[in-house]
């Protein structure tokens, strides 16, 4: 699972429907339908929120516009409807390390998507993060 704090508009098709998928079971997990996926590192910053429902539906709801943006036909209905939001914060650090991932990731998946990216400066952040100064995450797997 991986709940990504950069843009969706950067994934490529095979990360957007990944993202989607993971993103729909996290608010399961969230609201407590299924037992598994409980202390996923990941979740970690959406339980800290003063809302994690919210939260994850706001998160959702940019990977769906997203989505609909690309033309494809995700199922925005499965999305909680909750009511405003507040936001979430995520590291400099932290941004740094998910665009060299997902960099590293389309080297081997998708190298005409990554010849888009290339063009990229400044990459923005998912609308739910503000951005603080900071290293990679706490809860980033593998950067304890």
């Amino acid at each position: 699972m991986r709940l990504w704090s950069i843009h969706p508009k950067y994934l490529d098709s095979k990360g957007l429907v990944a993202l989607w998928r993971e993103t729909l079971l996290a608010q399961k997990v969230l609201m407590k339908q299924t037992k598994g996926y409980q202390n996923h590192p990941q979740l970690a910053r959406f339980k800290l929120a003063t809302s994690p429902l919210n939260a994850i539906a706001a998160y959702l709801k940019v990977i769906a516009q997203t989505a609909d943006f690309r033309g494809y036909n995700f199922n925005a209905s499965k999305i909680i409807e909750t009511p405003e939001h507040s936001f979430l914060n995520v590291t400099k650090g932290q941004l740094l390390f998910e665009k060299q991932h997902l960099i590293d990731k389309l080297k081997n998946r998708d190298q005409k998507w990554l010849k888009t990216l290339e063009q990229q400066s400044d990459w923005e952040v998912h609308p739910l993060f503000q951005i603080v100064e900071g290293n990679i995450e706490y809860w980033e797997k593998g950067h304890q």
